[in-house]
């Protein structure tokens, strides 16, 4: 399996990748920005894949941070890359399948959970990639909407935060799952590919057990510029300098 190694956040982290068994994209970028993490944040990263959002996030955080990751092979990527970036006293991966996660890490114990989840439901006429890895990756195979929320709410404190991006379509599904599941959203960001066209990802903030109302949509984020180079924001998140 060809692997390589990939680096952003302007010489941060490194992961390793293989497009064999599906690499992060620009959706876990962007949520790793939006997600807020301090020195304190006791942090939890569901459908870790390769851990590229964990790892990201490490960096904000002197505390222990988990990723979830059911796949053997990017469970093993995930932790090569802990190793690659001499984080092995803090970052542990964890190949279960997330539903053990709150028996196995223990219940109303995370500041934050961060979750890149597949994004379409199993459908039986869906059609899937022949490769399993990227129909894991892509469509809820081995877990769903549902139970990626309910394991959040059950390991995050009152009042800890559930960061999320996922697909516009299914805000509707997702507004109803989260509020079921002791979620109140309180912030909101749209993803648009360019000016003039529709959203195509959506970045939530919700709280455990939050008082409901008083949700704020943020400025929308446009990736590309006509010419198909990244906006000056975009730009910024990939390759622009640290963050505090």
């Amino acid at each position: 399996m060809s692997e390589r190694v990939d680096q952003l956040f302007n010489g941060g982290v490194k992961i390793i990748q293989s497009d064999a068994v599906f690499s992060f994209s620009l959706d876990a970028v962007l949520l790793a920005d939006f997600a807020h993490v301090t020195k304190k944040t006791r942090l939890v990263d569901l459908c870790a894949g390769n851990g590229a959002v964990g790892l990201f996030l490490s960096r904000h955080t002197q505390q222990r941070v988990d990723l979830v990751e059911i796949q053997e092979k990017l469970a093993d990527m995930a932790q090569r890359s802990v190793i690659l970036n001499e984080l092995t006293n803090q970052v542990v991966v964890d190949n279960f399948d997330l539903k053990e996660a709150p028996q196995r890490l223990g219940a109303d114990f995370a500041d934050v959970v961060t979750c890149n989840p597949p994004y379409f439901a199993d459908h039986p006429d869906s059609v899937k990639n022949p490769n399993p890895h990227y129909a894991i990756a892509r469509h809820e195979l081995m877990t769903t909407l549902n139970q990626v929320l309910n394991v959040s709410s059950r390991l995050l404190k009152t009042n800890g935060h559930l960061y999320m991006v996922h697909r516009p379509e299914r805000l509707d599904e997702i507004m109803a799952a989260l509020q079921a599941n002791r979620f109140a959203v309180k912030k909101l960001r749209f993803i648009y590919p360019k000016v003039g066209r529709e959203a195509n990802m959506v970045l939530i903030d919700a709280i455990k057990d939050g008082r409901p109302n008083g949700v704020r949509i943020l400025p929308p984020l446009t990736v590309y510029t006509d010419d198909n180079q990244y906006q000056p924001e975009v730009q910024q998140i990939l390759y622009g300098s640290e963050r505090s």
